[in-house]
């Protein structure tokens, strides 16, 4: 038999499929399972103070299984896993993803059903461990306390000095973000951090210039 052959006959045998047991099928589906709900009840706990979107939930469940599966189907046969990454390649997903925890979420979901579908179970069980504890330990840090959003309606610019000056002196920061005159009435929003919110309110509204004064919460980003 020439070199030519022997080739030949090695690439055709790597071609063939590989045999994958059902036990072993079993195996990797049941650990994956197990691993997606883990998966699903950390991004619930974790979401519980803000916006919950329960479809996404279910669909990192449901892509850590899907991913397994085809891990499997590859590593049986290379003429399928050609097939299938030529099908998948003209895939395209447009949904956007708003919240930037979620794309960790979709990776890890992902990354468990690639462990797993290598049957590498242990790597998979100590990823998810200290995935867990470093989401949970950086979510718990404490942050700089959010800016409110002073915003006055008064008499005209020359009330803004008595309002500033009362900012000055009972908040630890302010910015003023927009000054809107018209017929003499003036419209001002202050970025504050204000340490005592209530006398501050109090004090802008007894000004006699001031008919109106609103403090608003935000949820954009933190100022130091």
């Amino acid at each position: 038999m020439s070199t030519k052959d022997i080739l030949k006959n090695s690439f055709l045998e790597s071609l063939a499929a590989s045999d994958v047991r059902p036990q072993e099928i079993f195996m990797v589906l049941f650990i994956t399972t197990v691993l997606a709900l883990y998966i699903f009840c950390v991004y619930r706990v974790l979401t519980r103070k803000t916006f919950y979107n329960k479809s996404f939930n279910i669909a990192l469940a449901a892509l850590a299984l899907i991913t397994a599966g085809v891990i499997l189907t590859i590593q049986s046969s290379i003429v399928v896993s050609l097939g299938m990454v030529g099908a998948l390649s003209i895939v395209r997903f447009r949904t956007a993803v708003k919240d930037p925890m979620d794309l960790v979420f979709l990776f890890w979901s992902i990354s468990i059903g690639i462990i797993c579908g290598a049957r590498l179970y242990v790597i998979a069980v100590i990823v998810s461990i200290f995935v867990t504890i470093m989401v949970f330990a950086l979510d718990k840090m404490p942050v700089a306390k959010t800016p409110k959003i002073l915003v006055v309606n008064a008499n005209g610019m020359d009330a803004e000095d008595e309002i500033l000056e009362l900012v000055e002196r009972l908040a630890s920061y302010y910015k003023v973000k927009s000054r809107s005159l018209s017929a003499d009435q003036l419209d001002m929003v202050v970025e504050l951090r204000a340490k005592e919110e209530k006398k501050l309110i109090q004090g802008i509204h007894k000004l006699e210039s001031v008919h109106a004064v609103s403090l608003l919460a935000h949820d954009g980003e933190v100022t130091f």
